[in-house]
């Protein structure tokens, strides 16, 4: 399996980005799924294919945007996204998941007006919403390890801030730790692990690889660090062998690593079950 993943260029590539990705997607769906947030990462999702869209759309007109890799601009949206996000959430203080779907219903409105100005989809717009192992290249390649290696930094560095607001977040604010930016500055981290994920796994489907992992190392762990440590494992597994058969049966990347990882959750819970049932 592994001579298959290393034989071409682009399969490396693909490989080494969903290594990446599928480390730095579990690390942050934990926090995600702890502060019952795991939707944000649908509407920053989605506010990253207005982006592309929007890229796409200028492309035709202005030849500096078709240069343009269409991933910076989705970047830019998601991160825009996030800062509307934190801002809603401060004027809904009482309603905090609200923002959410705001910016969910918005990100879709604004990408199909987009799609139907560019005059529908294409190749390039389809290959961002399921993912395509070949469209990985070089630059994007780069662009994840510089994420990764910025993501991994920041969440070292922030963890107790992260773990407090994640269980306490009323001690959090009586021991002073700056909430609002420590949200803020999260909520950037995730937009940027999606936009940089949608080469492989497809902008309609890496929230779920924020989720499925996690969903099932909750049934496993013991403690808070256990739920890291599974939710990795997993995603990268789901990962590994969804880029394999995506390349031997020529499916799409993105579906294939999701259903990997639903089929890992249906699995531990069914193992949890068995063992509850022979005790």
């Amino acid at each position: 399996m592994i001579d298959v993943l290393i034989h071409f260029e682009f399969m490396r590539h693909a490989l080494i980005s969903g290594i990446i990705i599928g480390f730095l997607a579990p690390l942050l769906g934990v926090f995600l799924v702890v502060r019952r947030l795991s939707m944000i990462a649908d509407a920053l999702s989605h506010v990253s294919l207005t982006g592309i869209a929007f890229n796409l759309l200028l492309a035709k007109y202005f030849s500096f945007f078709a240069a343009l890799n269409p991933v910076y601009m989705g970047m830019g949206f998601a991160v825009a996204g996030a800062l509307i996000i934190e801002r809603l959430r401060k004027s809904y203080r009482f309603y905090q998941e609200l923002p959410i779907p705001i910016i969910l219903s918005t990100g879709i409105g604004l990408g199909v007006v987009f799609i139907s100005i560019a005059n529908g989809f294409n190749v390039d717009l389809f290959n961002y919403l399921f993912g395509s192992i070949i469209a990985i290249t070089r630059t994007d390649r780069n662009t994840i390890m510089v994420i990764g290696a910025v993501v991994l930094l920041v969440v070292t560095l922030l963890y107790k801030e992260l773990f407090s607001l994640s269980f306490d977040d009323e001690h959090a604010r009586i021991t002073g730790i700056p909430r609002r930016w420590i949200n803020l500055v999260f909520t950037i981290l995730v937009a940027l692990v999606i936009a940089s994920a949608m080469r492989i796994v497809g902008i309609l489907l890496v929230s779920a690889l924020m989720v499925l992992p996690v969903a099932a190392s909750i049934q496993l762990a013991n403690s808070f660090k256990q739920t890291f440590l599974y939710a990795i494992l997993f995603g990268e597994l789901s990962v590994i062998l969804g880029l394999y058969c995506s390349y031997t049966f020529n499916w799409a990347p993105g579906g294939t690593i999701v259903v990997i990882a639903f089929l890992i959750l249906i699995t531990v819970l069914g193992i949890k079950k068995w063992v509850i049932q022979t005790d």
